[in-house]
């Protein structure tokens, strides 16, 4: 009995790398970068609904798991349940992908209990990930040239992030928290022909992977990295950028009840919200801080924080102008982001003006090279 229990677990490994190979392969074999990534797509979930085809499901022992699909995964005492079947951490590969709550996915999902609730994270090779970046971030019916440049600069920032966390659970979020992705249900032929045109290409900086930052529009000029994270970096100073302009995004209005932001803002301690003015602006044209007008006094808050307090999709760029008037705070605003690195609605027009990916990467990154993940290894 024990030797065919040890026949079942090294078939069950055999069977499990072999459908890894297959997911990996289709539909895109020819990437030349054996790079693996692996990104958190759901975290602290009470459950999750897990489907495929030819799913097979392992524990941390690499013991199968009998599956009966569609199949609830859900936390059990720090465990893993899944089915009848339970483990610390259970690993799950299909021939084709795997779907979790009807989101599909290429490649091996983990799952682990981790902060009291289901930790889910996708491990698959970077280049295949690159092509589901792709629709999450941009648009693939956008130009070709704005397309490769995305593709790099997604690598780049995986990469940086792989090496910067290689200790910990993941690498990535798959959210605006590091950069979007919503696994292969996104893919098309020109996300693909992106990566693919792109392969296993990388900014480097001295030799060294640089902080690939982006955003999706920087209003006419891009954000020194000292003025939003307080390290300034060589390469992420600011550059005009009247390219993103033509882009609806570049230009915003927003008004807010003075009550909605005193809520938001109840963590910091500010009760009693008056006014709202603008402090100074800093180098590039962004404010540097806002004057919160209380009852009880005036708290001068940084913009970078303030804007993510609020929301950074509802105060989209620290650029903007306030006033108040009668209960109401009125934003005018222009860009979409913290405004560092690439504006990716720049990129587009400049691709549509016919400059290439590598013209644009040097543009928004000034001094950097573009190099190959085998020639920094």
């Amino acid at each position: 009995m024990k030797n065919l229990m040890c026949s079942v677990i090294a078939l069950t490994v055999l069977l499990m790398n072999v459908l890894l190979t297959t997911a990996a392969a289709e539909p895109y074999q020819y990437s030349s970068s054996q790079e693996q990534i692996r990104v958190a797509i759901l975290k602290a979930a009470d459950s999750v609904t897990l489907d495929g085809d030819g799913l097979l499901a392992t524990d941390e022992n690499s013991r199968p798991i009998p599956l009966e699909l569609p199949v609830t995964v859900k936390n059990d005492r720090g465990r893993v349940l899944i089915g009848s079947g339970s483990g610390r951490i259970v690993r799950v590969a299909g021939a084709g992908v795997v779907r979790i709550n009807n989101k599909s996915y290429r490649g091996l999902l983990e799952f682990s209990i981790q902060s009291g609730g289901l930790l889910v994270v996708n491990e698959l090779p970077l280049e295949q990930y690159l092509v589901g970046v792709i629709n999450s971030e941009i648009s693939s019916t956008w130009p070709m040239e704005s397309i490769k440049t995305q593709a790099v600069i997604a690598r780049t920032y995986a990469v940086a992030k792989k090496r910067e966390r290689q200790k910990a659970y993941y690498h990535l979020e798959s959210t605006v928290m590091d950069q979007a992705y919503d696994g292969s249900d996104l893919e098309d032929s020109r996300a693909a022909r992106g990566v693919h045109e792109t392969d296993g290409e990388v900014l480097t900086y001295n030799g060294k992977v640089i902080q690939a930052f982006y955003h999706a529009n920087s209003g006419g000029r891009t954000e020194a990295s000292q003025n939003v994270w307080g390290v300034g970096l060589p390469y992420l100073q600011g550059v005009e950028c009247q390219y993103g302009l033509t882009s609806p995004t570049s230009r915003w209005e927003l008004t807010l009840p003075l009550s909605r932001i005193e809520a938001a803002l109840k963590a910091h301690k500010i009760s009693g919200l008056t006014d709202i003015t603008a402090g100074p602006r800093n180098n590039r044209g962004r404010l540097k801080t806002v004057q919160l007008v209380t009852e009880r006094g005036t708290v001068s808050m940084p913009t970078t924080r303030f804007r993510m307090t609020i929301g950074s999709t509802v105060i989209r760029s620290t650029d903007f102008t306030v006033r108040v008037e009668n209960g109401n705070a009125f934003f005018s605003g222009a860009g979409y982001g913290h405004g560092v690195g690439l504006c990716q609605y720049g990129a587009k027009q400049r691709a549509l003006d016919g400059f290439t990916y590598t013209e644009i990467l040097s543009y928004y990154y000034p001094g950097t090279k573009l190099s190959t993940l085998s020639d920094i290894k």
